[in-house]
């Protein structure tokens, strides 16, 4: 047991987000080959089931669910070669996603879908960055940034067959809710407060992406309300009463407000993402470090139910898809709140 769990501390200081990743890491290594069979399809049922009523319902959860398996499908696909920063593979990501803002009513933040990092050296990376303009005449100098990152570790010591990481949780799952918010709001146009929607690359190199992002915007003396980020969220979580966690949980009350709009216990607290402190481990931390706004991360991973992180069985194939549409369409309500509320509600403690 005691080797488990150095193991475990160890992937968390070079993991995701780490300069450096040793890729024979497992995140559940009691768990090799991940959640399959009968547990992820009896989840799928239950909470098809339990959720129906609760959901927004101005998009079926079926065809919901079929859009993120062919978005999904897409970005997990071995043409994009598994995604790593500055590859072939990861602009062909990046066109799909500026395709997805421009047929969206998504504007460029900047002058260009595409943002190039002027912190990364080993060749070309860029976010890929859009906007769409709040609607109230005060709040619309608000900005609340909707993020993600969207690279992945690329090629890897797998098998004979496949050497391919294709990061299906992590993050293709984390960039698809994100796409999917951002064609809800890009058709609805209700955001009172506008919305910066932001796909990261370099994640996996260190948070190169979002510290260049980061520093761009606060060079800009934007007035940023909150950095909502959405991190490994393709399957659910086990014997929990909420769907998602919120790392930081403790320094802010946004899961508070997030489950006050929501109508329901949305986001909980997972002990685990405190005690390998998780918060810094992601791309809301930049924004934190810059703002000192509230900027958190929205998980379902809980170190028990997927064992394939940074390993060539990360495919779409292990991805509950019925889960994620319901984790959009109940997190629509949660975000509509935050981006139209009235007064700055979201508050470190």
């Amino acid at each position: 047991m005691k080797h488990t769990w150095l193991v475990l501390f160890y992937m968390l200081i070079v993991g995701c987000g780490g300069a450096k990743v040793d890729q024979s890491t497992v995140l559940n290594p009691t768990n090799p080959k991940g959640v399959k069979g009968s547990v992820l399809q009896e989840s799928k049922d239950n909470v098809q089931e339990s959720s129906l009523e609760s959901v927004n319902s101005t998009v079926t959860l079926n065809n919901l669910s079929k859009d993120i398996e062919a978005t999904m499908t897409f970005l997990t696909s071995d043409e994009l070669m598994g995604r790593d920063t500055g590859s072939k593979g990861i602009a062909k990501a990046a066109d799909y996603i500026q395709n997805v803002f421009q047929d969206n009513n998504i504007q460029p933040y900047f002058g260009s879908f595409k943002d190039t990092l002027e912190n990364y050296s080993d060749g070309v990376a860029y976010n890929v960055v859009g906007f769409l303009p709040g609607t109230d005449p005060k709040l619309k100098n608000e900005f609340v940034i909707i993020g993600a990152h969207y690279d992945h570790i690329g090629l890897i010591s797998g098998t004979v067959e496949d050497e391919i990481a294709n990061g299906a949780n992590d993050n293709a799952s984390g960039t698809t809710t994100v796409l999917e918010f951002a064609k809800y709001f890009g058709k609805q146009k209700n955001n009172k407060r506008s919305l910066i929607f932001a796909l990261f690359t370099a994640e996996e190199k260190g948070l190169v992406g979002s510290k260049h992002l980061a520093k761009k915007l606060k060079d800009q003396n934007i007035d940023l309300y909150a950095m909502l980020n959405f991190e490994m969220v393709g399957v659910p979580m086990i014997d929990k009463d909420h769907s998602l966690y919120l790392t930081g949980y403790e320094l802010s009350n946004l899961a508070e407000v997030s489950n006050k709009y929501a109508g329901k216990n949305l986001v909980g607290f997972l002990p685990k993402a405190k005690e390998f402190n998780l918060f810094r481990r992601s791309d809301n931390a930049p924004f934190h470090d810059e703002f000192n706004i509230p900027s958190q991360t929205y998980s379902s991973f809980d170190f028990t139910n997927f064992g394939e992180y940074h390993k060539v069985g990360d495919e779409a194939s292990l991805m509950d898809f019925n889960f994620m549409a319901v984790i959009v369409k109940e997190s629509i309500p949660m975000l509509e709140g935050i981006v139209n509320a009235q007064v700055k509600e979201v508050k470190y403690n």
